[in-house]
């Protein structure tokens, strides 16, 4: 479904082992409506997964998606970036159509499936107010 570089799975370790103990255990990775594009990803940490939730495990880290978000993700590649402009993790997302020019929100193609309620789509792919550099 999705996969995670080996950079990004010891980011998400770290970041984990800050976590107070038993409060998180999973990376879980969700689209959510909004953003300037239309969608927005959501990563974060949670206890474990719910019901219906697609689980993968990669270089140690666990993963969970939930299925409205689950055909928006489906080809990803989760990554970790340390570059002169900056730190963090970058979505290489097959499914995008058009992405906003700060690369937190996106248009997803046509026929992807799964749409998350109160999510919108936009023609453009321009970076609103929304965006911060």
């Amino acid at each position: 479904m999705i996969t995670i570089t080996q950079s990004a799975a010891q980011k998400i370790q770290a970041l984990l082992a800050e976590e107070p103990e038993s409060d998180a255990n999973v990376l879980r990775v969700a689209i959510q409506g909004g953003g300037c594009s239309g969608f927005q990803y959501a990563l974060g940490f949670d206890r474990g997964p719910q019901d219906g939730d697609n689980e993968i495990e990669m270089h140690g880290v666990k993963v969970v998606i939930d299925p409205f978000s689950a055909p928006y993700l489906t080809g990803s590649e989760i990554d970790y970036v340390d570059a002169l402009m900056g730190a963090g993790f970058a979505i290489n997302n097959p499914n995008v159509q058009a992405a906003c020019g700060c690369g937190s929100s996106f248009q997803a193609k046509e026929g992807v499936e799964g749409e998350p309620a109160g999510a919108t789509t936009h023609a453009g792919g321009a970076c609103g107010s929304g965006c911060s550099h």
